[in-house]
């Protein structure tokens, strides 16, 4: 089976026979396990433990073990808290995983230790830069690796304050750590990745970066920053893009208040350092909740450091700093319906303008009020009888926070690089349709073959079209990773996307091909986004 494959061992205590086998990497041997011919090794450290002196520095490499270490156990969750409701943190949290400061982890599916160098996905979680793991048994990657061929990853890394504090305006004694601490991670990871990889049978030469939420904006970021260059090939953004980066004076702002939360007297970088962890999670959850995330804002997100992010990537982007880099990059249809869940306001039309008002305080450049030519845009919603404003507000969030990003991600990507491929998530399950449509993080299912699990098949997407649309997205997610184009045979034609020609497949009980799906809401945002009105409200 290859010469990397050693032996088959039995862990000590086993309550029944495991088959395990045995990789050396860098820092020494990995024993894993075997599983319906997929070999799987969990909890592999990327890095050192960021606690005690590391607890606000970036990775470090991880130090060399001596024995055999077992790879049969995930790794702990970063720690994490958040404002957000049970079904949100069912679908992208960690809920009920140990959680740690210790967290810098991966883990590896694959179906040999061989030298068959098959493409490699490296997943990034979702979460809002506040919840999630890599171990989430949503992304267990191993029917995506089984049906491809291919070589499956997930990552931690550090979410909230301990992952995305910026020190920027923070006054103190001493040296200043460094921002982007989650980011650094996820490019610690990839380095991993680049190093190891080819002992799992992958190859470190065809690499895609794919993400949802989070993760897709992380993706995005990373496309335009200068480290991550030449550590993935290829890139898949779900429900994600790349404008989820703070204003280094933003940052600045989250950050003061941060530590206001604290009370912090003496040198905020000593006594950062030695809080309990459980202390920074309190102020950090009453920062978030001051920024709000009913509004698709965020406190703990990538910011412009001067350093690992030197100007926005947006700016990269479209200067074809990423032009090598083939994108897949699509959304839900109706992506924010799922965080209308936790919203316990009935809408009428005077509390939707009034909402309006409130995001889009301005005018534009011809001094008309935005609020009013978003009222127009948004005047007519198809729903439910009476829920016409509740649709609307769901159709300008949506927009707003994830279809126009993907859109101008892609026209930027697409101005460069000509394998640039868009889709539209449309499948709505048949339990909650009606109320969450085809929302935020519906697709995960899908692409990692949770579908045709019991449990799926029994609840949430009993249905017997998602099994059929469930092969036909990993089939097409796996062509792409394999050569840049995610076409196959079970699809319609999927030409790529350009700003001329925006074509777009849709993905639902039916797939078919559509032409800029997003065009009005395109052309709402699009003007404000160029005049600089919008900024503030991506």
């Amino acid at each position: 089976m290859g010469d990397f494959w050693t032996r088959a061992v039995a862990p000590p205590g086993a309550g029944r026979e495991q088959v395990g086998t045995i990789v050396t990497v860098k820092q020494g041997k990995l024993q894993g396990e075997v599983q319906r011919g997929i070999a799987t090794f969990r909890g592999i450290p990327f890095a050192q433990p960021p606690t005690g002196e590391l607890r606000f520095q970036a990775p470090q490499p991880p130090k060399r073990w001596k024995d055999v270490r077992r790879a049969t156990a995930y790794g702990p969750a970063a720690p994490q808290i958040g404002p957000v409701n049970r079904l949100i943190r069912t679908i992208i949290g960690a809920a009920g995983s140990k959680q740690s400061q210790d967290c810098l982890y991966l883990n590896v599916w694959t179906p040999g230790c061989d030298r068959r160098r098959r493409p490699v996905m490296v997943w990034i979680h979702g979460g809002a830069f506040i919840l999630g793991s890599g171990s989430t048994p949503i992304y267990q990657g191993g029917r995506l690796a089984k049906r491809g061929d291919v070589v499956v990853v997930t990552i931690n890394y550090r979410l909230g304050a301990l992952g995305f504090l910026s020190w920027e305006g923070i006054r103190g004694g001493g040296e200043a750590p460094p921002a982007n601490l989650g980011l650094r991670d996820q490019i610690a990871a990839l380095e991993w990745v680049r190093d190891n990889i080819s002992k799992f049978g992958g190859d470190p030469e065809n690499v895609t970066l794919f993400g949802e939420s989070a993760g897709a904006m992380s993706t995005g970021t990373l496309l335009g920053t200068p480290a991550a260059r030449g550590l993935f090939h290829k890139a898949i953004l779900q429900s994600g893009a790349a404008h989820n980066v703070s204003a280094a004076d933003v940052a600045a702002r989250v950050g003061e208040q941060f530590v206001d939360y604290l009370e912090v007297h003496g040198d905020p970088v000593k006594e950062l350092m030695e809080l309990p962890v459980t202390q920074l999670m309190r102020a950090q959850a009453r920062t978030t909740a001051r920024v709000g995330l009913e509004d698709g804002m965020m406190a703990w997100q990538p910011c412009v450091d001067g350093d690992l992010i030197p100007e926005d990537p947006l700016k990269a982007i479209a200067r074809g700093d990423s032009a090598d880099i083939p994108i897949l990059i699509g959304t839900n249809r109706d992506e924010f319906k799922l965080f209308m869940a936790a919203d316990r306001i009935r809408l009428d039309d005077r509390r939707l303008e009034e909402r309006l008002r409130s995001l889009m305080p301005g005018v534009d450049s011809e001094g008309n009020a935005i609020a009013d030519k978003a009222l127009e845009a948004y005047a007519r919603a198809v729903g439910p009888r009476g829920r016409e404003a509740s649709e609307r507000w769901a159709a300008f969030q949506s927009d707003r926070i994830f279809h126009y990003p993907a859109a101008r991600l892609a026209d930027l990507q697409a101005d460069h690089q000509p394998r640039t491929y868009a889709y539209l998530f449309e499948w709505v399950p048949p339990v909650l349709g009606r109320a969450l449509g085809s929302c935020h993080g519906l697709e995960l299912p899908f692409v990692f073959g949770g579908v045709k699990t019991a449990l799926m098949r029994a609840g949430l997407v009993a249905n017997p079209g998602a099994a059929r649309l469930c092969d036909k997205m990993q089939d097409a997610w796996i062509a792409f990773a394999r050569n840049g184009e995610p076409g196959h045979d079970a699809l319609p034609d999927w030409p790529a996307y350009s700003r001329f020609c925006r074509y777009t497949m849709t993905l639902g009980d039916h797939c078919t091909l559509r032409e800029d799906p997003h065009r009005k809401g395109r052309e709402f945002w699009e003007p404000l986004a160029r005049h600089g009105e919008a900024a503030r409200m991506f």
